[in-house]
């Protein structure tokens, strides 16, 4: 890791540490920060993690883990760090108190109010595509509506609720 990218994972745990009212994320070499969630985006959060399983379809091998606000180091030219709401994992991923840098099989983030750009611009769904992230849901709490991105194949838009099967062979219900 380069020294730059090494003080930038410090100074984003060190705020994370610090109990800060704000998340930072590192991305194609801008600092970028979002209030603390609300509520609202707390709740559908939950019950979205509370639902992702594996799928009824057959055997995957995929073991559905998730972590809720994680920082991912990706393995971009600019040492990208983002902290996706939900990330969905195969396998296990490790105890660290550093940035993980095991990637996600799929993401799903949660609209706030203010920092839609965030998430559905270029920063959002379309990074994480790049670099590996197979399917990416977006999901805005007030209106219902649920953008579900996957690589390979156009965005999908739905409306809540709805049960999503995802490639890795989890599936997930956004209510």
């Amino acid at each position: 890791m380069t020294t730059a990218a090494h003080r930038i994972e410090e100074l984003i745990l060190q705020t994370d540490a610090s109990g800060a009212p704000v998340r930072l994320e590192y991305v194609r070499g801008h600092t970028r920060w979002e209030a603390s969630p609300s509520s609202r985006h707390q709740k559908m959060l939950q019950r979205i993690e509370r639902s992702v399983r594996p799928s009824f379809d057959g055997e995957t091998g995929c073991s559905c883990s998730t972590l809720v606000d994680v920082l991912i180091r990706f393995p971009d030219p600019d040492g990208s760090f983002k902290r996706p709401d939900l990330s969905i994992f195969c396998t296990e991923p490790p105890d660290s108190d550093e940035a993980l840098e095991v990637l996600p099989v799929a993401v799903v983030e949660i609209l706030s109010p203010g920092y839609e750009d965030k998430d559905l611009g270029l920063d959002g769904a379309p990074f994480y595509l790049a670099h590996g992230v197979v399917d990416v849901v977006v999901v805005d709490p007030r209106t219902g509506v649920v953008f579900h991105f996957q690589r390979d194949r156009s965005p999908v838009t739905l409306q809540a609720p709805v049960t999503l099967d995802l490639t890795c062979g989890c599936s997930l219900d956004v209510p």
